[in-house]
């Protein structure tokens, strides 16, 4: 990070004025009481504390400059006999800390996030998986109602509506449930997130979809060979039907890292997870932005609170405007550096949410 004071000087001017926009963490579920899904990121902390734990609060993105942030909502696996109620039991306690705390306001459109800019921090809600409709479209109207504006259809499971990519062999994708799902999200006016899906899955959303369809959290494959990620094809499919791409910090998604070693804590897997750096975020922004020929695509979503490790250099989301250093250091114009902070996801929500 051999930055020089007047491209630090430009990016901070830079950040400060633009709508910075990540659309992934985990902090909800990071922060909730008594959740049964441990993320490594420092439970048994506040959202409305600052933390040296874990990645995300109400502090931290005032000094990141983070304009509007997805909380996603996720309910943990033990759970999804019964996946309805405990998603409202979730919703309650993320909407109480949202309502208590004077710098967070809910938002359900573009024009709000706008509107706060400078004075709060936006959140949209977000659900990581569709476990919470157990089977019922109507569920769909009832969350749309409590402000759901992002639904990833699955996580690495398989549900009701989609197999997740921990079922990549199977060779399914989206369900006719889940096509059904699609098509209503984009009758109520909720982006659907094709983050975690099998590549079938990926490929059946986008024939469904009428309109754009986003990854909230993925990466480049060209780069990592993760499933996680979008193939090259991937991307530019995305692309032509107008979504964007959350590029993420997390070391698993942006270097080939074998886990097995790395959880038995193998010297040279950790070492090559150490080694990944807020450039190396910057290496999957500039491969999409040149495979597209434009910076309209990518956008942020860092993945946030959901995994134990980051990037050097992005430890926690007060880090953020070192992506903008490095984006101005990379030659990148401020026009297409505002748009990758957070006006291409901005697009997206203004023609889908309103």
């Amino acid at each position: 990070m051999d930055w020089t004071q007047e491209q630090v000087r430009r990016a901070d001017d830079l950040h400060r004025e633009a709508l910075v926009v990540d659309f992934h963490c985990d902090a909800v579920l990071a922060t909730l009481p008594d959740s049964a899904f441990d993320t490594g990121s420092g439970q048994g902390r506040k959202l409305t504390d600052r933390s040296s734990e874990g990645h995300v609060d109400v502090p931290r993105l005032l000094e990141g400059g983070v304009d509007c942030q997805v909380f996603s909502h996720f309910v943990e696996p033990v759970y999804n006999p019964m996946a309805p109620g405990r998603m409202l039991q979730i919703l309650g306690f993320s909407l109480a800390e949202i309502e208590a705390f004077e710098h967070l306001a809910l938002v359900t459109c573009g024009a709000e996030i706008r509107r706060n800019h400078g004075e709060k921090v936006s959140v949209l809600i977000g659900f990581e998986g569709g476990e919470a409709l157990g089977g019922d479209l109507r569920r769909l109207r009832v969350f749309h109602r409590l402000g759901l504006r992002r639904l990833t259809l699955c996580w690495n499971n398989r549900n009701e509506l989609a197999d997740g990519v921990g079922w990549q062999q199977s060779g399914s994708g989206l369900t006719e449930f889940g096509s059904e799902v699609v098509r209503e999200c984009e009758q109520l006016g909720i982006l659907v997130d094709v983050s975690h899906m099998t590549d079938r899955g990926f490929w059946d959303t986008l024939e469904v979809a009428g309109g754009p369809v986003i990854a909230s959290h993925s990466n480049s494959r060209a780069l990592c060979g993760s499933m996680r990620n979008l193939t090259d094809e991937m991307i530019l499919a995305l692309a032509a039907k107008g979504g964007v791409i959350g590029v993420n910090y997390v070391p698993f998604f942006l270097v080939d890292l074998d886990f097995d070693k790395l959880r038995q804590d193998d010297v040279q897997e950790r070492s090559k997870a150490e080694a990944a750096t807020v450039e190396t975020v910057l290496d999957h922004i500039d491969h999409m932005v040149k495979l597209t020929g434009s910076a309209d695509h990518v956008g942020l979503g860092s993945d946030f609170d959901g995994v134990p490790t980051s990037v050097k250099g992005l430890e926690d989301t007060s880090e953020v405007p070192n992506l903008t250093r490095g984006l101005v250091a990379r030659g990148y114009s401020d026009g297409d550096i505002v748009k990758i902070l957070g006006e291409n996801f901005l697009r997206v929500i203004e023609q889908v949410c309103g």
